[in-house]
């Protein structure tokens, strides 16, 4: 954004006068500025610049215009729009008051009076507006405004120019549609067409917070929110206020409601509720409503926490009938089957279609991954020879074939084994999957992450959608009974936030199927079976036409486990065999060793281990500073080494991570997306006190790693987390912080390492088609440039003296390269220590430190479950039965 203000203030110098920055939010970033020809001050919005990218400036503006003949007592009007440049901005009046937001910040409560008024004021708006065509889809205190005493409703009809012209592509700015707290269920589940109900279900939420101080359903992530959102009735208001009126809790209750269809079906209605003018039986709703939602959150409960004879008995007692074959659990071990890891692989396992055969990655520890099959009727597996490395199994329809990755190459082999075929080397490793359709195409991601095709036999492989409306689709696609559909699921801000979503072949049309959702099977009985990040699987009878669910689906299975928060171990076969990894006994996945220069490894504190997904250790080496992974969440800490107390750092956010310790160690620079936008650096006090403060607050580029200088003078940091789009840059700490440019270009860079001395900068490129380390001068990063790795290199660090620079290659080896002090970089030897085959490597970030002395290291050491538990799989046949029996209940 400071590279465009310069242009935009000089653009509009004539018209107006920017005179400072307001604040930023999810979309744009506001200014106040002074309207030239009315004399009269303005906010002018700035919209994000990725955002407008991905949108189209003139699509977008078309758009607003209709937003611009509202004119309403409490909505505010927009002024002016236009583009500078392709940089997109829009005029409304400045109010010098306040946001309900920050009355509720400092209030709390409001008085029951007061949210009453601004309720039915914000409702007068959105019924004028519903009038006139326009669904707001965005209600939320912070776009309500306090002036004088009265309500005033903005950004109308924003969020619908951003939805109607940037569809699901709005993935990839990491901006999502709509607030979750405020998110109506037929929102999250992306239907296209949304109608004045969702905004009084949002505005049902807001009045919810005015009286009890709290939206209806909070949660430590978006995607626990909008499970809640999907699954849960919000608690009653009287009796946690018992001074609010019975007639105002039986209106909000009813504009939460879940189906549309249930709840006002305008924003008039509410208001009259309100004020007790609803004709609707308030009694009648006391004795049928109450108590259904008792008894449908027991009934959840029931079925998710019982065990296996205890469901099978309550299916049987709730259907009145024994089932035709019935619903049987047991369990299935499946010897060196890869869990508990920490890298963006594919699922380990997948079921045949006919549910008689399941391949699973196998991954003895410190040995390669490769390709397991066994048969329903076998005691034990076969391995499928020539199929070292392999990833993220999947059949071909009639059950014949095995497709998988292995490196970034797709192939396919026979199922009772043979010499494997590949079918295209442009895979990408991240998430590795694919789709095997009926028509003799794979479907699969590339290395851009964009969705393609290739024949089974072989061949070029062609783009699934235009490049101008390319998804981001990291994995997981999935084949329907549609020669022109299949869906996906699309990942932002590292897959902190996952969408599932229906792609239809023809018209090229994207459409959000559930958010949170993980990854998608379409079952034979009709259904489409979703797992979301928090464990849990909805299901519901999914129309093929419209690809879209018939109804809102229901709570069916809990506990499966989500590797990294975002890959599931589930599978489900066409007969109704369902196969899933259990969270509930999975151990932790490590636990942090000092590893000397020969490999021996000791666990630091062998009482604490967890999911790890980043470390930096203290400049004295007393601290470590570890992010962990929590159903998609990613939480900051600091453990005191070796056996001291482990404090928690970060609340906001889903992502907080990959901290990097300042000079001195007092305080910490860190990832996160606490602004729930895209990922930013915020500075923190190393022991939690205080709050953080973004460190470039003007920087609008998604930030995903830091570093800083020894001295304390710079902090380099990568931008960008899509391929293609990753870049090194770094700002002095004081001064002229102007940003310069590290290593930028087509292809990625990452993983910044700053010699102690400040003079040289190691990192890796992907330039020659491979991961490989490479060395430039700091800060004069253009005068020279020097590989150090060959055949594949990544993660790089330096020895406390800098004489040494480690780097991991592409066979899991630590190397120390020697280096010569000099005017330029020059290795002298290089030495392989040790195998990191048994510790944790994570792609696009290190994942070990050097101990301050440089005698050894921190990484992450792999651990297992007790006994053969981590690799035991909980096997249900005939599922079909039981969600049958499921959803009959929940009609």
């Amino acid at each position: 954004m400071l590279d465009t203000l310069p242009r935009l203030t000089a653009a509009l110098a004539d018209r107006y006068r920017i005179e400072r920055e307001l604040g930023a939010g999810g979309m744009a970033t506001v200014y106040l500025a002074h309207d030239v020809k009315h004399d009269r001050k303005v906010a002018l919005k700035v919209l994000r610049p990725e955002l407008a990218a991905v949108i189209g400036a003139e699509r977008f503006l078309a758009e607003i215009k209709t937003t611009a003949n509202l004119q309403h007592p409490h909505i505010l009007a927009l002024f002016d729009s236009g583009q500078v440049d392709g940089t997109v901005f829009y005029v409304m009046p400045y109010v010098e008051g306040e946001s309900l937001r920050d009355r509720l910040n400092r209030e709390k409560q409001l008085p029951i009076d007061s949210a009453i008024q601004i309720a039915r004021e914000v409702a007068g708006a959105l019924q004028y507006a519903h009038e006139h065509g326009v669904i707001h889809r965005d209600i939320k205190p912070e776009n309500i405004l306090l002036h004088g005493g009265h309500a005033l409703v903005a950004d109308f009809g924003i969020a619908l120019a951003a939805a109607t012209t940037g569809g699901t592509r709005m993935t990839e700015t990491g901006m999502s549609l709509g607030t979750p707290h405020y998110m109506s269920p037929e929102q999250a589940m992306g239907e296209r067409t949304l109608d004045a109900r969702t905004d009084v279900y949002a505005l049902g939420c807001v009045t919810y917070e005015m009286l009890l101080g709290e939206p209806p359903f909070s949660g430590p992530t978006a995607q626990a929110i909008v499970a809640k959102v999907m699954t849960e009735k919000p608690a009653d208001l009287i009796a946690r206020r018992d001074r609010i009126p019975p007639a105002v809790e039986e209106a909000v209750l009813t504009a939460l409601e879940k189906l549309p269809a249930d709840r006002f079906a305008t924003a008039a209605e509410f208001a009259n509720a309100l004020d007790g003018m609803q004709t609707r039986s308030i009694a009648t709703r006391a004795f049928r409503a109450a108590p259904a939602r008792t008894s449908r959150v027991t009934r959840v409960v029931a079925l998710c926490s019982t065990v296996a004879a205890l469901v099978l008995g309550a299916l049987l007692f709730r259907a009145g009938r024994s089932p035709a074959v019935p619903v049987t659990r047991l369990t299935l071990d499946l010897p060196d089957l890869r869990v508990n890891h920490q890298l963006y692989t594919g699922s380990a396992f997948a079921l045949s279609p006919d549910g008689s055969q399941i391949a699973y990655i196998a991954q003895p520890l410190g040995a390669p991954s490769r390709l397991m099959v066994r048969g329903r009727g076998d005691f034990q597996p076969r391995e499928i020879a020539g199929t070292e490395g392999a990833d993220g199994p999947f059949f071909s329809p009639d059950g014949k074939w095995i497709g998988y990755s292995s490196g970034q190459k797709l192939y396919k082999v026979p199922v009772g084994g043979g010499t494997p075929a590949m079918l295209s080397d442009a895979v990408s490793d991240v998430l590795a999957s694919g789709a095997w359709l009926p028509d003799g195409r794979v479907v699969f991601s590339d290395r851009r992450y964009w969705l393609v095709s290739v024949p089974v036999d072989g061949g070029p492989p062609t783009d699934v959608l235009e490049p101008g409306s390319r998804v981001n689709a990291l994995g997981f696609p999935t084949a329907v009974p549609r020669k022109d559909a299949i869906l996906t699921t699309v990942c932002n801000n590292n897959c902190t936030q996952m969408v599932l979503v229906a792609v239809n072949l023809t018209t090229k049309v994207v459409d959000t199927l559930l958010v949170g959702g993980a990854r998608a099977w379409y079952l034979a009985d009709g259904r489409l079976a979703v797992v979301r990040q928090d464990g849990s699987v909805m299901a519901g009878e999914f129309d093929l036409a419209t690809l879209k669910f018939k109804r809102l689906p229901t709570l069916v299975l809990t506990g499966v486990q989500l590797e990294l928060g975002i890959i599931p171990e589930m599978s489900v076969a066409n007969d109704g065999t369902l196969i899933y990894l259990p969270a509930d006994q999975q151990g932790s996945t490590a636990t942090v060793a000092r590893v000397d220069r020969a490999g021996r490894a000791t666990a630091v504190d062998s009482s604490w281990s967890d999911r790890f997904s980043s470390m930096a250790l203290s400049p004295d080496g007393t601290r470590l500073a570890v992010s962990t992974v929590d159903r998609g969440e990613n939480i900051l800490w600091v453990k005191q080494l070796d056996h001291g107390p482990l404090t928690r750092l970060s609340f906001a956010g889903d992502l907080s991570y990959r901290a990097a310790w300042q000079p001195g160690g007092r305080n910490i620079t860190y990832v996160s997306d606490q602004e729930q936008a895209l990922s930013h650096a915020y500075d923190l006090r190393a022991d939690g006190s205080g709050k953080p403060v973004r460190r470039f607050p003007g920087d609008t580029s998604q930030i995903d790693e830091v570093e800083w200088s020894r001295d304390g003078r710079w902090v380099v940091y990568r931008a960008g987390v899509s391929a293609g789009f990753r870049d090194i840059y770094a700002r002095r700490a004081a001064g002229d912080t102007a940003r310069i440019t590290v290593a930028a270009g087509a292809y990625d860079e990452y993983m910044p390492a700053l010699s102690p001395d400040g003079k040289w900068i190691a990192y890796v490129s992907e330039e020659s088609g491979r991961q490989e380390v490479y060395v430039r001068p700091f800060p004069d990063t253009d005068r020279a440039r020097w590989q150090v790795s060959a055949g594949g290199g990544s993660s790089p660090g330096w020895s406390p003296s800098g004489r040494e620079l480690y780097y991991v290659t592409a066979l899991d080896t630590l190397v120390a390269a020697t280096v010569v002090p000099g005017t330029d970089f020059r290795v002298a030897a290089r030495q392989a220590l040790f195998s990191t085959g048994p510790f944790t490597l994570l792609p696009f970030h290190r994942a070990y430190e050097v101990s301050p002395d440089g005698t050894s290291f921190l990484f992450f050491m792999r651990t297992r479950a007790s006994g053969t538990e981590a690799n035991r799989l909980n096997v249900v046949l005939n599922w079909f039965e039981e969600l049958e029996t499921i959803g009959k209940e929940a009609r």
